[in-house]
């Protein structure tokens, strides 16, 4: 079964980083992202471009509304996601705390919904 696993950061805390830090942590995502391909388990990831990057798009009455930004204030934003396919949701929920930003942020696991599932 597919999962997303949605990373949640707070761009402030990872600005606040030296650049050591900078760069222990993404030798983590890394370390992270190859243990997912050995693990034959990782289907497609990215990082995100920062929220003030966002156009968010609504449909009222009938009219498109186009806003500049994120959907929604928040400290938070999502940042990136890792997409895996494995057996269950537990095995899931393991590779989202194995994610570096589990200890800095949030992981969000999110089944994908297929084609023809109820």
């Amino acid at each position: 079964m597919e999962y997303l696993l949605l990373i949640h950061t707070n761009p402030a805390t990872i600005a606040a980083l030296s650049a050591a830090e900078r760069d222990q942590t993404f030798a983590a995502y890394m370390a992270y992202t190859e243990a997912l391909g050995k693990a034959q388990v990782l289907r497609g990831s990215n990082r995100l471009r920062p929220a003030s990057s966002a156009t968010t798009v609504r449909l009222r009455e009938g009219k498109t509304e186009v806003h500049n930004g994120p959907f929604a204030e928040t400290r938070e934003e999502l940042g990136g996601y890792f997409l895996i396919d494995v057996p269950d949701l537990d095995v899931a929920l393991t590779w989202a705390a194995r994610c570096p930003a589990a200890s800095h942020g949030a992981m969000e696991v999110r089944p994908v919904w297929r084609r023809g599932e109820a």
